[in-house]
């Protein structure tokens, strides 16, 4: 009677706690009044959409810019290639590495949601003095309709408006993806899995903002005025920084939790200062903190990998009634933590690749662009930089069906929550990298052919030969180079988040931009090694304009390099091990969700 008088008070302790659980979000987070979050009123899906509102309106900017700037720096500034291409790949590169410091700054001291606020308007200024550089008279490029050189003013306040704008990503970009993703309560089965939909979904937006930056706003800066498409980008964001105020009651906000690297580095002191004990074949005997203690976040679970950090944990015998010092004792998910960060850098390295490959869709692609036929009908003319439109149409046909067909299957199939593993999705974008630049090589190749016998037809040379290749030809290789961004750039985004410490999840978006942004400075590294090697041996692969240079053999060397770089890749990802949670009740953790290891 005892023993069913107990079981039934068991069994409703049980259901009071699940009760709570299911009413509450107990992960840390916290409302707009500082409480614990109700569920039901706050997060997932409703406070994403504020989110993905103002992401859009910076992203339209972004593209808005990005997409076209190479015709401007040639056409109005009066750059040519090389140097235009160079500029272009500084900006990206500048734009999309900031935000390591404004993520590390979110993480440690500001949070999240200020960091967002603060840096969008660091932002709005940058359009601002953009839109200003193009219609203030003083500021103007000149005060003829065709510039043969701009004013000197005009290049400062242009080049310092665009850094501006960089400035304002820094903070602006890390966070707002991450804030978004901390909508949703990872110890929460249902919102999990809308949280590995979040990230599918927000680069379904963003290739819609792309769409939109790459069509509108260039038709208006090429047909109209940049003027006009400056001041479209200015209002649109200051209207969406004032909508995502609004929505501040429905977002669940996390603490800042102080120098998120100063445990990693204790935990190297202190595995270096114990290196010549051994470590204990029970990981039971390695220190780590109560579960009901909740100061250290969620709980890391001891791998395998990476065995000499364990012995940061291992308590010596003069510790067992002293207080604990970080620096020579830490805990195992401090030591977990720190395999992570140091796992996760071979994984950044062979995925600047991807970098490179983006930073062509907005550079080199532009310029083939400009150099083809590009008469949609007698009436209406494509503007060049439209074409990284197909790479965001491609992306925005295949996510859905990704989202919804493929993941829903290959969970049936493996098992695996996910569907596909991070990593295995990530490989399957590098090799549409590679097919991407054996496309634009064959393409190029080809354009070039017709180039010459048009030259030798009329007698003709440069830009005032006939465009004979349609621009239709590029929409292949833009489609391939939009679902290979499906797999890489997505699953980068979840693989930052996912993988990092969870105090460090600004960063970790921070880490996925800086791919792009590395990639862009090695995508203008490679353009002044190969200019300078194929200069030396005759005739540089990189000429004044486009059709007095050799772009295909150029696409043909990154292919080689991307190819070499995904033997690596997956190398590297069969050895790799997944972040390991350790979960309430009988719920699987992360490292059984995904799998210790990727391509097995």
């Amino acid at each position: 009677m005892d023993q069913e008088i107990e079981k039934r008070n068991k069994q409703s302790s049980r259901e009071k706690e699940e009760s709570e659980q299911e009413k509450f979000v107990y992960d840390g987070s916290l409302d707009y009044k500082g409480k614990v979050p109700v569920r039901a009123s706050t997060g997932v899906w409703i406070a994403s959409l504020f989110v993905l509102t103002i992401e859009f309106s910076e992203r339209v900017s972004f593209f808005g810019i990005a997409a076209n700037l190479i015709s401007y720096l040639t056409k109005v500034m009066r750059e040519d290639l090389k140097t235009a291409a160079k500029n272009v790949n500084y900006w990206t590169g500048t734009t999309t590495l900031m935000p390591l410091i404004g993520g590390f700054l979110a993480d440690a001291y500001t949070g999240r949601f200020p960091m967002v606020l603060f840096s969008s308007l660091v932002y709005l200024m940058g359009l601002s003095l953009l839109t200003m550089s193009q219609y203030i008279p003083s500021l103007k490029p000149c005060n003829a309709k065709t510039c043969l050189q701009p004013r000197k003013l005009h290049q400062v306040v242009f080049f310092l408006s665009l850094y501006c704008i960089s400035f304002g990503t820094g903070g602006y970009k890390p966070c707002l993806e991450s804030f978004g993703a901390d909508q949703f309560d990872e110890d929460h089965i249902e919102e999990r899995k809308k949280k590995m939909s979040f990230f599918n979904w927000w680069n379904f937006a963003l290739c819609f903002a792309l769409l939109l930056g790459a069509t509108v706003i260039v038709y208006v800066q090429d047909f109209v005025s940049w003027g006009a498409a400056c001041l479209i980008l200015t209002i649109l964001m200051a209207l969406c920084i004032i909508a995502f105020y609004v929505g501040k009651q429905f977002y669940r906000y996390r603490r800042p939790q102080g120098n998120t690297l100063k445990p990693i580095l204790q935990v190297l002191v202190a595995a270096i200062r114990k290196r010549k004990l051994s470590c204990p074949s029970n990981s039971d005997l390695l220190y780590e903190v109560p579960k009901s203690d909740n100061s250290q976040g969620r709980l890391l679970s001891n791998t395998s990998n990476l065995r000499f950090l364990d012995k940061a944990a291992i308590i010596e015998n003069t510790q067992i009634d002293q207080k604990k010092n970080p620096w020579r004792l830490t805990t195992v998910t401090r030591v977990e933590e720190t395999k992570l960060i140091l796992n996760i850098i071979p994984i950044w390295l062979t995925s600047l690749t991807t970098g490179i490959c983006v930073a062509q869709g907005s550079t080199l692609f532009v310029k083939q662009a400009a150099s083809m036929n590009l008469k949609f009908s007698d009436s209406f003319t494509i503007p060049p930089a439209s074409v990284s439109s197909a790479e965001a149409i491609g992306t925005i046909i295949f996510v859905p069906i990704y989202d919804k067909i493929i993941v829903p299957t290959m969970r049936k199939i493996t098992g695996n929550e996910r569907g596909i593993s991070i990593l295995r999705r990530i490989s399957i974008g590098l090799t549409f990298s590679v097919i991407v630049m054996i496309v634009a090589a064959l393409v190029e190749a080809k354009r070039l052919r017709m180039h010459e016998q048009e030259m030798l037809r009329t007698g003709e040379t440069g830009e005032k030969t006939m465009k004979l290749m349609s621009v239709f030809w590029l929409v292949p290789q833009c489609f391939l180079l939009g679902f290979g961004d499906a797999f890489s750039l997505v699953g980068l985004q979840e693989y930052f988040y996912d993988q990092v410490p969870d105090s460090m999840r600004s960063l970790g978006m921070a880490l996925y931009l800086s791919v792009i942004g590395v990639g862009s400075f090695l995508s203008s590294f490679l353009i002044i090694i190969v200019d300078h090697v194929t200069e030396k041996n005759g005739k540089s692969w990189f000429g004044k304009d486009i059709n007095s240079s050799r772009l295909d053999k150029f696409y043909w060397m990154l292919a080689i390099i991307n190819a070499l770089n995904l033997c690596a890749y997956i190398y590297i990802a069969k050895r790799y091990t997944y972040k390991s949670v350790k979960r309430t009740g009988n719920e699987m953790n992360d490292c059984e969700r995904d799998g210790v290891e990727m391509m097995t």
